[in-house]
């Protein structure tokens, strides 16, 4: 049974780990605008691309994701699967409501993927299968995270995990949550596509 002091410090280490803004690092070090001025202002890798620039754009992906893998195995090395679980769930809402920048962060697809890799490897490749394939059909970043998102939980109930599917279906809503300006977009037919730039 994982103590309160534990599952408080697990958190914390999953919020300090998903609060770290790699888009808007990177992208002041590379010289280009301030993410929040263009495209969705979301400090995210669909944004970044929309600067142009891929390969700031892979390495903002790949940093929101490790940084969400990272935060779930220090945790669960230290302190077992349930505390990973308190990490996952931290390190989303770092993302998502970093205080470094007045709580206004990303959309949390890239961190979502990687707090799954850390807890359930299958279950981040069935997510990315799903992100793929959407985004080769339709060209909606959006679209692919919501019905990815959707899928996960599902998936992990039925594979016999349902702590993880609830985790899941609670970061899901926090998911759509903020992505509800590009459902409305997506319904009223002005969503971007992946690759216009702003």
């Amino acid at each position: 049974m994982l103590s309160s002091a534990i599952a408080v410090i697990a958190f914390a280490i999953g919020y300090l780990f998903g609060s770290i803004p790699f888009g808007m690092i990177l992208t002041r070090i590379a010289g280009t605008q301030d993410l929040r001025s263009i495209g969705s202002g979301n400090i995210g890798a669909t944004n970044v691309l929309r600067t142009g620039r891929k390969g700031l754009a892979a390495a903002t992906l790949v940093g929101d994701m490790l940084k969400g893998t990272a935060a779930v195995l220090v945790a669960g090395l230290l302190w077992g699967s349930a505390a990973a679980i308190a990490a996952a769930l931290g390190a989303f809402l770092g993302h998502l409501f970093p205080v470094w920048l007045k709580f206004r962060g990303g959309k949390g697809v890239a961190t979502y993927i990687g707090v799954l890799l850390g807890l359930f490897w299958p279950a981040a490749l069935a997510f990315c299968a799903i992100w793929l394939l959407v985004a080769f059909t339709t060209r909606y970043s959006s679209l692919s995270a919501l019905i990815a998102s959707f899928a996960t939980p599902l998936l992990l109930w039925w594979l016999g995990h349902p702590q993880l599917a609830l985790l899941l279906a609670v970061l899901t809503l926090l998911l759509w949550f903020k992505h509800r300006e590009n459902i409305r977009r997506l319904a009223s037919g002005s969503e971007g596509r992946i690759g216009a730039k702003a």
